[in-house]
């Protein structure tokens, strides 16, 4: 029989290709399985899509402790958030203390490298036999990169919580050793009671220090990661104890404890502290308030966290404890329910050194040295004059100070001298020492109020203002840190500044997210500056302001108090080459604080207290006030602005604006007469009489002695 074989040949082409020829929809299948293969070791290398730390970022990470907001010398305020951590070095860390944690949870720690396989074939039988999840597997490092790099990324129980476990766990075994692993895990695992690490739940549970615990105590805390809220010795005593017990067993079960002292570490009782352990927050305060509102506003809408940043402000820690502390101690002595304010500013930068917000600090309660309006009286008047400086007034122009009748707005206003008292023809130089309102209504009227507020905004006032004769008064609104603010511009030369409190934020990794550079711009003639300085340096040694003087204030200080009508809020701001600060005191819903009321008697006070416990002037060529060019000199007898005499008690050289220096001799002092009143002459006129009397008594006693 003849055999086809091109036939036979055929057949096996046909049969090859029928079985051979791969079905599309399982070439597709296989396809999908390789390229979801490629995505999932895509998604655990790239820890996510989100980028794995590296081994730089693995070994600088601090568990954090709140967030930092430093002052401007790197001296810690306070926290961003109320965090109960208290990060320790492992060395501090008794060696049973971690022994007990090893034991319990993860007791193969030194042997694997991130994942204990031989524990999940374990756990995996056990959960598989009980068909839901019985035990864990995760060890101390897998639960060390789930409270650091993984607890931001998934919450709870999650395969993908997992997966990524055990990718940062195998990164954390390269770049960090066992002991710093160890250390890690002993200071970010949650121990219940809203207290991370064993440092904190060691004060939280037993009130000290976890390098004071005893061995029983050890194994309180190795009891609690498990299930911190179930195991607490607050919330079941039992249930503590037991799972207390079962650590030392384990304990002795590895080699860490001898069996001869398990019975007796077994019958000690848990003796739990009361009150629990909170971080420090006694300084807390106002200003660490806004502060962190600013850093709330920046990370708004990002997946940063409050306790992983730095903030950088420009607060002087030591003047913010003091600030605190005056403006609690003088709104005590004022009166019941009176509070206060306090804004210190560098006139140079414009940086805030101390801010105060009310005499009792709660997170979130409204801050008066930011938002409180109220009206600065007599602490308004410098800018009247700084207004009729650059209108070409000088400190010596003269001015009448005697009483006087304004029509305003309909009706006739009489604005009156404090006590009544009046000056009569006086300078603007006297008469702002002294801050004689009548005198500077009738300045604010030469100068014209528009010209005034047109000064103030440039200085800083961003209230409301209207050109009403009453603004010569302080008639308007401002807040604290408006009011110190335009005031830098007398201490600075004429600059306005931008008041600054944080300079930069910064993240975890230390991207700077925030920053706020120095902002100056020239609003005033340096020249005008200076000599509205000099006038109220003259408040402070001769007027208003001499209180700062009595308190044991020394040096280049100026200033102006400020009391409104009705006694209702009283002011001092003062200023130092360096520092211009200003307090306010006053009711929350204003109402009078008594007749003797006045800001020289309440606020300067404060200010010197302040001032005295809470400043340091610098050394530097910025901390004077010199003259700028373009000045003559005058030798002034600084109480009343004239040119001095040689009996003015009081004389000093000043520098005035080419033409607007003093011409007239100082009227108040010349030279003494003495005459003597018809009342003194009389007792003279006996006098004679007197003597010619004893003569005679005594010639008499004579003759008697000596006969002849």
């Amino acid at each position: 029989m003849k055999i086809d074989i091109e036939s036979r040949r055929a057949a096996l082409r046909e049969l090859w290709h029928r079985k051979v020829t791969p079905n599309p929809w399982w070439v597709g299948g296989l396809g999908a399985a390789l390229a979801g293969m490629l995505l999932l070791n895509s998604w655990l290398v790239t820890c996510g899509f989100e980028g794995c730390p590296s081994a730089s970022e693995i070994r600088a990470f601090r568990p954090s402790q709140g967030g930092q907001i430093l002052d401007r010398n790197g001296v810690l305020l306070g926290r961003l958030e109320t965090v109960r951590r208290l990060n320790v070095s492992l060395s501090t860390v008794p060696v049973f203390v971690q022994q007990a944690f090893i034991a319990v949870e993860d007791r193969r720690f030194y042997q694997h490298n991130g994942t204990d396989w031989r524990g999940f074939v374990r756990a995996f039988a056990r959960n598989l036999k009980s068909l839901g999840i019985r035990e864990g597997f995760s060890t101390i490092t897998m639960q060390a990169a789930r409270n650091t790099f993984v607890v931001n990324q998934y919450r709870g129980r999650t395969l993908r919580q997992k997966m990524l476990e055990l990718r940062l766990a195998k990164l954390m075994e390269r770049s960090l050793t066992k002991q710093e692993i160890l250390e890690l895990y002993l200071n970010v695992i949650y121990m219940g009671n809203g207290v991370y690490g064993v440092e904190a739940a060691s004060r939280d549970l037993f009130n000290k220090s976890v390098k004071n615990v005893t061995l029983p105590e050890a194994a309180t805390l190795a009891a609690l990661p498990k299930a911190p809220s179930y195991y607490s010795p607050r919330r079941s005593a039992n249930r503590a104890l037991a799972r207390r017990n079962l650590v030392l067993d384990l304990m002795v079960r590895d080699g860490f404890v001898s069996a001869e002292r398990l019975p007796g570490l077994k019958a000690t009782r848990i003796r739990i502290h009361g009150e629990g352990w909170y971080p420090d927050q006694s300084n807390d305060s106002y200003a660490l308030d806004a502060v962190r509102a600013l850093a709330d506003s920046v990370i708004k809408g990002t997946r940063l966290d409050l306790s992983e940043l730095t903030v950088y402000t420009s607060l002087d820690a030591r003047a913010q404890r003091a600030a605190d502390a005056a403006v609690r101690r003088r709104a005590a002595s004022i009166g019941r329910n009176v509070e206060g304010a306090m804004v210190a500013i560098d006139p140079l930068t414009g940086d805030i050194r101390a801010l105060s917000g009310g005499r009792r600090f709660r997170r979130g309660t409204f801050n008066r040295a930011l938002y409180a309006k109220r009206q600065p009286g007599s602490a308004f008047k410098p800018f009247v004059y700084a207004a009729a400086l650059s209108a070409g007034y000088g400190t010596a122009t003269e001015v009448d100070d005697e009483p006087i009748t304004v029509r305003m707005q309909g009706r006739i206003w009489e604005p009156k001298n404090y006590g009544g008292n009046y000056l009569g023809r006086t300078t603007f130089r006297q008469a702002l020492i002294h801050s004689a309102n009548a005198a500077t209504v009738r300045v604010s009227q030469v100068v014209g109020e528009q010209r005034i507020i047109e000064t103030a905004r440039k200085n800083g006032i961003t209230a409301e203002l209207q050109p009403i004769p009453s603004i010569a008064l302080g008639a308007l609104e401002v807040t604290p840190l408006e009011l110190v603010t335009a005031y830098a511009p007398f201490a600075n030369g004429g600059f306005r500044v931008k008041p600054r409190l944080v300079r930069r934020l910064e993240a975890g990794d230390g991207k700077i997210l925030y920053s706020q550079e120095v902002e100056r711009e020239q609003v005033m003639d340096p020249r005008d500056a200076y000599q509205l300085t000099s006038m109220l340096r003259g408040a402070i040694d001769f007027g208003t302001g001499r209180a700062l003087r009595d308190y044991g204030v020394r040096g280049m200080v100026a200033g102006k108090t400020g009391t409104t009508n009705n006694a209702s809020d009283v002011w001092f701001i003062g200023y130092t080459p360096t520092i211009v600060a200003g307090f306010w005191f006053g009711f929350d819903e204003p109402r009078s604080m008594g007749s003797s009321a006045a800001g020289g008697r309440l606020a300067a006070p404060a200010w010197a207290e302040w001032y005295r416990g809470g400043w340091r002037e610098s050394a530097t060529a910025d901390a004077s006030w010199d003259p700028p060019d373009g000045m003559i000199m005058r030798v002034i007898d600084p109480t009343t602005g004239y040119l001095a005499n040689e009996w003015c008690p009081n004389r000093q050289s000043e520098w005035f604006e080419p033409g607007t220096e003093p011409t007239a001799i100082c009227p108040q002092h010349a030279e003494p007469v003495y005459e003597w009143e018809d009342e003194q002459m009389e007792g003279w006129k006996e006098v004679p009489e007197a003597i010619d009397s004893l003569g005679r008594s005594l010639g008499r006693r004579l003759r008697r002695i000596f006969r002849w």
